[in-house]
């Protein structure tokens, strides 16, 4: 069984990581031609659907199609449950809680966490590869839409690479994961993450329809702003203000077509937050 995960290096040490770390690892993995923090709609993924027509599982019985790919996740569902009140905030259940509770956990290096295997699937181009995550979606995105939407903020999200020449001014790009971002741009100054030597790239996204999931996660002190999969924007301008140093300014707009799939009747992605925009 593998040992707890403690924050040896701060509060924020392991959970901000999926900021920057996440990106890296799908850079490691996917063809240059189709990495990228962001992939571009002119790559034409399938949107993601046929996931809502699954059961709404127990956390652990949403997990059992992963048992083969996520190394000890019986562990980690585990922990998530453990971690979890009786009677959690926002009037979810017990399993939806630890469903989102379980994607902000750090597997144990050099093993891959649930949130990155997750999202390198969600970027692949067949949609096939997603099947056995169909069960846990319908829980974790069930409990996701349940959060209130954030009021219209400024996200951060960050990369070590310089992608400005990608990212023109009135470019249409989609990230097709989930989108971890930070409301704190300092955090991603530290040595540890961004740093301030190298080339780096800083997403400013003006987000729409974000889901704040502190109540729900491991990492209890982080005002991390979720992004659902199929956030549709258009580069709206870049800068450079420093040596090294791009900032794309990304807004959030509403897609023609439908790109996720709400997890059950009765419910849309984005119409409750785009009153408040």
């Amino acid at each position: 069984m593998a040992a707890a995960v403690h924050d040896t290096d701060g509060p924020n040490s392991k959970s901000i990581r999926k900021y920057i770390e996440e990106d890296e690892f799908i850079n490691k993995h996917v063809q240059p031609s189709k990495m990228n923090v962001v992939d571009n709609i002119e790559l034409d993924l399938d949107p993601i659907v046929d996931y809502a027509q699954e059961p709404l599982l127990s956390l652990a019985d949403a997990c059992l199609p992963l048992s083969d790919i996520l190394y000890n996740l019986s562990f980690y569902v585990q922990m998530a449950l453990d971690e979890t009140p009786s009677e959690p905030p926002n009037q979810l259940t017990v399993d939806e809680s630890a469903a989102i509770r379980l994607y902000t956990i750090e597997w144990e290096e050099p093993h891959q966490s649930l949130y990155s295997m997750l999202n390198y699937t969600l970027k692949m181009a067949s949609r096939e590869n997603l099947r056995p995550y169909f069960r846990y979606l319908k829980l974790f995105l069930t409990a996701l839409v349940k959060l209130p939407c954030v009021p219209p903020l400024t996200a951060w999200r960050g990369v070590k690479i310089d992608l400005s020449a990608e990212f023109p001014p009135g470019t249409l790009v989609t990230w097709w994961a989930f989108s971890s971002c930070t409301t704190e741009m300092t955090v991603l100054e530290n040595n540890m993450y961004l740093g301030t030597m190298g080339a780096r790239t800083l997403f400013s996204v003006e987000a729409i329809n974000g889901r704040s999931v502190r109540a729900h996660s491991h990492f209890v002190t982080e005002d991390e702003v979720l992004l659902l999969p199929g956030t549709h924007m258009v580069v709206q301008s870049q800068l450079s203000p420093a040596s090294d140093l791009y900032i794309i300014h990304l807004k959030q707009i509403i897609p023609t077509a439908m790109l996720l799939e709400p997890p059950f009747e009765g419910i849309l992605i984005i119409s409750k937050c785009v009153f408040l925009y």
